[in-house]
């Protein structure tokens, strides 16, 4: 074997060796980041589902907590608002996303699970969990509610029902200038407030599932950023499960309006929202597939066309040395005849 050819097959091996570093370096570095190294799928999935369950009542019960008791005493803070979302769902992310990957959203869910995150079953589960988990804190919420005759339990229930138009959290003062907040502005900003908190959880959670050191302040950021733009218009929905555990307990409790009519904008949207993410997604992925064999085909026709180019110089160099050879041999007979 010539130099060359050894130099040649050498050579691909070493770019395969860097590149499985490279790999091998990635994937250490996303264990690195991930809360829990192992799989999701070694967590038991009953534990998983009570993750889920337990962190949605949390986050629920916080959020309707927050949104009702100082706006209904004093007036409505926004900036409250906004970080008491943000803390909730950053502070019980970090606690259960080690055991579930820390969804607590219906969205969330279904993003993971059409992105091969979360399998279809325990996606499913989760999702059930979810709501239940919100209809939990709203039984609860109600129930400790301190209500009087000059204290209406509607007027708690008020600023933690979600809705728009005469349902928004805004129609009474909207109502003295006789405008309101209609549905096109509703599904606006929820929908831009549910691709910014699944986009942000879908790439702060593992191929597996887990979810990374980022994934509590990813989160946190997310809802409270959304919550800052939405309260004013839908009373900051932001997650199915949430929106549906204050909505059944509202219902029929004398609000302008009821709770339960209004509820599937906040399911369809984010759902929306979460296709949205997981088809830009999936297309991203195909897109990287693709392009991967044409960057390793390149190399391979340079080489081609180097061996081709080297293959033609022999080709040159042995057509000279058989020219030489004949002129030679007319030259010899020349000098035998004279």
């Amino acid at each position: 074997m010539t130099q060359f050819e050894s130099e040649k097959e050498s050579a691909p091996n070493g770019e395969e060796g860097a590149a499985a570093k490279t790999t091998t370096h990635a994937d250490a570095s996303e264990n690195a980041n991930n809360l829990n190294s192992a799989p999701l799928n070694s967590t038991p999935l009953w534990l998983r589902v009570g993750a889920e369950l337990l962190g949605s009542f949390l986050v629920c019960f916080v959020i309707y907590m927050a949104y009702t008791l100082p706006t209904a005493l004093y007036s409505p803070n926004l900036a409250f608002i906004a970080i008491a979302t943000g803390l909730a769902y950053a502070i019980v992310t970090f606690i259960f996303g080690r055991i579930s990957g820390g969804q607590f959203n219906p969205a969330v869910t279904i993003a993971a699970m059409l992105t091969s995150k979360t399998q279809l079953v325990d996606g499913l589960l989760y999702i059930i969990a979810q709501v239940l988990g919100g209809i939990a804190a709203g039984a609860v919420f109600k129930s400790v509610l301190p209500v009087s005759q000059s204290l209406p339990i509607k007027l708690w229930l008020t600023y933690a029902a979600n809705g728009f138009e005469s349902g928004s959290v805004s129609s009474t003062a909207l109502k003295g200038a006789g405008a309101s907040f209609s549905i096109t502005l509703a599904i606006l900003v929820e929908v831009v407030a549910g691709i910014l908190i699944v986009a942000a959880a879908m790439s702060t959670l593992g191929k597996d599932g887990n979810a990374t050191s980022r994934q509590p302040w990813a989160m946190g950021l997310a809802y409270g950023a959304g919550a800052a733009f939405t309260y004013p218009v839908t009373g900051a929905a932001l997650n199915p499960a949430r929106a549906t555990g204050v909505a059944i307990v509202a219902q029929n409790q004398g609000l302008t309006q009821e709770p339960l009519q209004q509820l599937w904008v906040f399911w369809i949207v984010p759902v929306l929202a979460a296709a949205l993410v997981a088809l830009i997604l999936v297309a991203q992925e195909l897109f990287a597939k693709t392009a991967t064999p044409a960057a390793v085909a390149e190399p391979e026709a340079v080489e081609v066309d180097a061996a081709a180019d080297e293959n033609s110089v022999e080709q040159s160099d042995a057509d000279v040395r058989d020219e030489q050879a004949d002129s030679q041999g007319n030259a010899d007979e020349g000098i035998e005849s004279n």
